[in-house]
């Protein structure tokens, strides 16, 4: 029996989604709540590996068991086990061909930003941090240029897996509420530090410090150098990916409607 679940988590307190020997990450705690719960070894896939520091709206994986239980069971059953900051969000069956990861015909990020003359506290780890005004507008037509399907080369770190650097970004939109902005991306696939790496390009515009016009020549470079540093995980949100209907996953979870 293959089943998927919908996962949120503050990542500040994790090494990333990947199960690694120290046990101090995402993946490691699921699997041992439900291992517990279902008094049997589960080993999980996800959709999309998130760095240390990274939360999770929306993150599916998918599992294989021969423990029949309700779907409720599943979710209330696990987050028994689970730290504060981990929760299972729903569990549904799934076709034994459904794949959490290769099952995804996008995934969604969101990058939410303090602007502020000092550093948050309240908001630490949940936001980023500039210090200078942004230009909304500068920002967006700067984005303009990554739409469609390019090779993000200068947007990928060194580490990164991917067997290919040609993605399809399908939208950026850049929106402010008060003294907090949020940058959506949408996109096929994310090569490793993409959004970050892209996100400090557009800080780096809207602040001044670069022409509108530069992130296109940045791409055209595919060369990492030429991109700015790149911008700390704080207040990066893994959304989550979507599906074809036919699979009828849910693609929301309230904790959607936290962000800003």
């Amino acid at each position: 029996m293959r089943l998927a679940l919908g996962l949120s988590y503050r990542g500040q307190a994790y090494q990333g989604w990947q199960s690694q020997p120290s046990g101090l990450t995402v993946q490691d705690r699921l699997e041992f709540a439900l291992s517990t719960f279902a008094d049997e070894p589960i080993r999980t896939l996800c959709a999309g590996r998130t760095d240390a520091g990274v939360h999770g709206l929306n993150q599916v994986v998918h599992f294989d068991t021969g423990v029949d239980r309700q779907s409720f069971s599943w979710v209330r059953g696990t987050n028994r086990f689970l730290p504060a900051d981990i929760a299972v969000q729903w569990c549904q069956p799934v076709a034994n061909e459904f794949n959490a990861r290769n099952s995804a015909i996008g995934r969604r990020y969101s990058f939410v930003l303090r602007e502020s003359s000092v550093r948050p506290s309240l908001e630490a780890g949940l936001a980023g941090w500039v210090f200078r005004p942004l230009d909304a507008a500068a920002m967006q037509r700067a984005a303009e240029a990554l739409i469609g399907e390019h090779d993000f080369s200068a947007f990928r770190s060194a580490e990164c897996q991917a067997t290919s650097p040609v993605k399809t970004i399908r939208a950026i939109e850049i929106h402010r509420r008060g003294a907090f902005w949020r940058i959506d991306f949408d996109a096929s696939a994310f090569l490793h530090h993409m959004v970050r790496n892209i996100t400090s390009c557009l800080v780096a515009v809207g602040n001044g410090s670069r022409t509108s016009g530069w992130l296109a020549d940045v791409l055209a470079s595919r060369d990492r150098t030429q991109a700015a540093p790149t911008f700390p995980p704080d207040g990066l949100y893994f959304v989550g990916p979507y599906y074809d209907a036919r699979h009828g996953l849910p693609d929301r979870t309230a904790a959607m409607d936290w962000l800003p």
